[in-house]
């Protein structure tokens, strides 16, 4: 029996399965899940898309939302706004 290797991006099929993926690990992630989780959803969407939409290339956004990559507030707020996502704050509940 061959086996695939899992692929969250395989299953980020709609808007809402996106943001309560990308929600999920905001709530639960750290800083380094976070970004990763970005990349997987402009892998779902198409990484050439963001790329156009964020005048970044591929190859750029690739090193970006790797693992381990630190990348600019500005690269993930352009991002963001291209797979169709925004920050909001909301009050933490004691």
């Amino acid at each position: 029996m061959q086996t695939s290797k899992f692929d969250i991006a395989d299953y980020l099929d709609s808007n809402e399965m996106i943001a309560e993926y990308l929600n999920a690990v905001l709530e639960e992630g750290n800083d380094s899940e976070i970004i990763v989780a970005i990349g997987n959803i402009a892998k779902a969407i198409g990484m050439t898309k963001i790329a156009e939409q964020t005048g970044l290339s591929r190859p750029s956004l690739y090193k970006a939302l790797s693992v381990g990559a630190k990348p600019q507030f500005t690269t993930i707020m352009k991002v963001l706004k291209a797979i169709g996502g925004q920050i909001q704050v909301n009050p933490i509940t004691a």
